[in-house]
């Protein structure tokens, strides 16, 4: 190859070596951006609710109560879901299947009315002027968003998103066991694991982490049921009292269970399950334990998914730490 040719090659290679790096630091900056969001009480109208609020960490950031009140105190409609692996759902909420991104799952709990989380609806403007405030945030809204702009709530809820994508969970006995480690599950639990498999639980808890991501109904709604489910969203009948199935990654930690909070130990989401009373007291027994294999330790405490240290300016709100003396709902 002729020099020139050889030099112009190099200096392309050398060119898209540059951008991939810099897309993958801007993809960094994203990351870290959005997990400052995430624990950031400044983003709810009166700045006692961040995302980290419902979702706790140790909880597979799930909440523990039946349902959580928004900055109203109107009580909430639905448990707050766990995040473990939520990059790979289909489904993203328990009731309303157009919601399929990431990104327009969290403007809902920012934005949304029915029912009112973080109360931001009308406020809009207020998030580009509480952050843009604060100079460490001008400069991590730069370096994740270099192509310039104000900040705004598409920013917002992009980094947040991003943040949510390295909620990655795959380390549970579960998973060693299936990688060969037949002793990474107890005798009591590939019990359970075998009834799960045979008592028909995996015809909706299937795949790699325990959902079909579809609506189901395990029992006939109520004639006066508030909250019908996917009819919701469809206006057909047939659809009341369909919710999506929760995948089961870090169930263990995550009470109360069901769309409405209403289970409070493993055993009673079971049973409510159990609409043929077939199972014996022996099986749901072996059927919470092998459930309690599925919690995955490293990801309750990745400390890359934690509260992020000081460094900026100010500190984040109290509310902004779950595990912190934050004001919250009474635990169920």
């Amino acid at each position: 190859m002729p020099v020139r040719l050889a030099l112009a090659a190099a200096a392309l290679a050398a060119g898209a070596i540059a951008v991939a790096a810099a897309r993958d630091d801007t993809a960094a900056a994203k990351v870290e951006l959005g997990r400052r969001l995430f624990y950031d009480a400044d983003l709810s109208v009166d700045g006692t609710m961040a995302c980290a609020t419902c979702h706790e960490q140790r909880r597979g950031f799930s909440d523990g109560n039946a349902t959580h009140p928004g900055v109203t105190g109107a009580p909430g409609r639905r448990n707050v879901p766990g995040l473990a692996n939520v990059a790979a759902r289909a489904a993203l909420t328990w009731g309303d299947p157009r919601v399929r991104t990431l990104e327009a799952q969290a403007a809902i709990p920012l934005f949304g009315t029915h029912p009112i989380e973080m109360g931001m609806k009308g406020h809009e403007a207020e998030i580009g002027k509480r952050l843009g405030a604060d100079a460490c945030y001008r400069a991590q809204f730069r370096a994740a968003f270099p192509s310039g702009g104000v900040i705004d709530a598409t920013q917002v809820v992009t980094a947040i998103a991003a943040f949510q994508r390295t909620m990655i969970s795959r380390d549970t006995p579960y998973d060693r066991y299936r990688a060969g480690r037949q002793d990474a599950l107890s005798a009591s639990q590939r019990a359970g694991l075998r009834a799960f498999a045979t008592r028909g639980c995996t015809a909706c808890h299937a795949g790699t982490d325990l959902t079909d991501d579809r609506f189901h109904a395990i029992a006939p709604p109520a004639a006066n049921a508030r909250d019908t489910g996917l009819a919701e969203i469809t206006g057909r009948a047939a659809d009341a009292g369909l919710f999506k199935t929760p995948g089961l990654r870090n169930v263990a930690v995550s009470a109360p269970y069901l769309h409405d909070g209403s289970a409070p130990m493993l055993a009673d989401a079971i049973r409510r399950h159990d609409t043929a009373r077939g199972l014996d007291d022996a099986t749901i027994a072996v059927l919470a334990d092998f459930l309690t294999g599925l919690t995955d330790a490293a990801f309750l405490h990745d400390p890359r998914l934690s509260l992020p240290p000081p460094g900026c300016p100010r500190p984040l709100s109290p509310a902004a730490a779950p595990d912190a003396g934050r004001a919250s709902a009474p635990r169920g």
